[in-house]
């Protein structure tokens, strides 16, 4: 039997962008066919999709690495890169996923939702694009984007209608196992249980008139003890699953064998509830005495059970049904009158100074804007003045407090920074004289940044 899982990592890599290509036409009696190269394909995304076919998350604990496929490179006569294959991985319903500080960044509760874990990178633009009444020959195109990586930390938090609740040894496998199909390891030791089981339950069927049948979730929950609110024993690990249940079904033990007198049993283990979530004390919750066959205790009898004879499983079937059922119509109301609030999205580009005179501009805006496959031609360095003053990036160096001859830093290159520079001033245009020299003397940052161009099929 596959074991269950309900914690493990991803690495989510999406695919690279494809380079765009220079390439000029090249045809029998035309001299001067001008630039024809073609666009990279951009790389493909990493989707994590909620399944409910996916019960846990074993297929992540040895094998993590998802990765979607890369964008294909631009070619000559205009012929663009295919693009790169999403990919779609699969997680169970109920998964939350958070980034490797503890953040949660999304919580996949509902069948079908769909979250981006990592995005394609752009592909770049060909030298066709770049053609212009000014510059007639583009000597240049854009390297294309490397797609998104990182990791996540994956929790899986069960979501079942009804959560059995119980010391060690109550009986909570047992009464699983009567009122569903599920077949969970049962014995007479405490810890039988060390993983969550699920259990469908359908209550009300009549000849006929399936529909008038009630049909949820049980998760029989491995027993509390004392402390687990603090993690004692595995107390966290076994909460959580109680954390998306709408109903409590609380077992307190009657037999004589029991450790504790049965409102002791209880007083236990709803100061655990209440000490890890307090808002778990206000759910439906229903309290009964467990092995009532053999009970030693003294409990109401309209609220004892026996899994082994069966006495009293459908009166507990039923009022857990019509707990369900309201839950069910409450949170319905409430999902209809849910306000969505849309957050303004952050500022992508930013400057922040690294040194004495150093400035790096940072954002995926302003590292696309540099992507060129060759920085040291005249007309890219131009149109990479262009793209970061229409960014705003003058304008933050200025309010950061950058000055004439200062080196800022973006996408891989580095380059002295003149204000006004490219904006047609005489600053300007002594800065573009001299903008290849001043390039050469700080080179690229990252030599592999970004992906090459195919070659052209000729030069300007």
């Amino acid at each position: 039997m596959s074991a269950f899982v309900d914690r493990a990592q991803l690495h989510a890599r999406a695919g690279d962008g494809g380079a765009g290509c220079v390439s000029f036409r090249r045809e029998a009696h035309v001299a001067k066919g001008g630039p024809d190269g073609g666009d990279g394909g951009s790389g493909g995304d990493v989707w994590l999709v909620a399944d409910h076919n996916q019960a846990s998350l074993l297929g992540f604990r040895d094998h993590p690495f998802r990765r979607a496929t890369d964008g294909q490179h631009g070619t000559s006569k205009r012929q663009h890169g295919a693009r790169g294959r999403d990919l779609e991985v699969a997680v169970p319903v109920g998964t939350v996923v958070y980034d490797l500080e503890g953040e949660a960044l999304v919580d996949l509760s509902v069948e079908g939702a769909r979250w981006r874990a990592a995005a394609g990178g752009q592909g770049g633009m060909g030298n066709a694009r770049f053609l212009s009444n000014e510059r007639r020959a583009p000597a240049f195109a854009e390297q294309g984007e490397r797609g998104e990586e990182a990791w996540y930390d994956l929790e899986l938090k069960l979501q079942a209608d009804v959560a059995l609740i119980g010391l060690p040894n109550v009986g909570k496998s047992t009464l699983i196992a009567r009122i569903s199909a599920a077949r969970p390891k049962i014995a007479d030791y405490p810890f039988t249980t060390l993983v969550p089981n699920l259990g469908v339950v359908r209550v009300g069927a009549r000849a006929g008139r399936p529909e008038d049948a009630t049909e949820f979730v049980v998760a029989d929950i491995p027993g509390l003890i004392e402390g687990a609110a603090e993690g004692r024993g595995l107390g966290h690990d076994f909460l959580r699953h109680v954390e998306r249940a709408g109903v409590l079904c609380v077992l307190v033990d009657l037999a004589e064998t029991a450790p504790l007198a049965p409102a002791a049993q209880l007083e236990v283990l709803l100061d655990e509830l209440g000490r890890y979530q307090p808002d778990l004390l206000e759910r439906p919750r229903v309290v009964v005495g467990a092995k009532a066959d053999v009970a030693a205790h003294p409990w109401p009898p309209d609220e004892t059970v026996s899994s082994v004879t069966g006495a009293g499983v459908d009166r507990l079937l039923g009022r857990l049904a019509a707990l369900v059922a309201e839950g069910r119509r409450q949170r319905a109301v409430a999902v209809a009158e849910t306000i969505v609030v849309h957050r303004p999205v952050a500022r992508e580009v930013a400057v922040e100074r690294v040194g004495e005179g150093e400035w790096a501009v940072t954002g995926r805006a302003a590292a696309r804007a540099a992507r060129f496959s060759d920085l040291t031609d005249e007309g890219a360095l131009a149109e990479l003045e262009r793209r970061l003053r229409e960014l705003g990036v003058e304008r933050l160096l200025v309010r950061a407090g950058a000055a004439d001859g200062d080196v800022v830093h973006v996408g891989g290159v580095a380059f002295e920074w003149y204000r006004g520079a490219g904006a047609g001033a005489d600053a300007g245009r002594r800065h573009r004289a001299t903008r290849r020299e001043r390039l050469a003397r700080h080179g690229r940052l990252d030599e592999g940044e970004g992906r090459e161009p195919d070659g052209g099929e000729g030069d300007a």
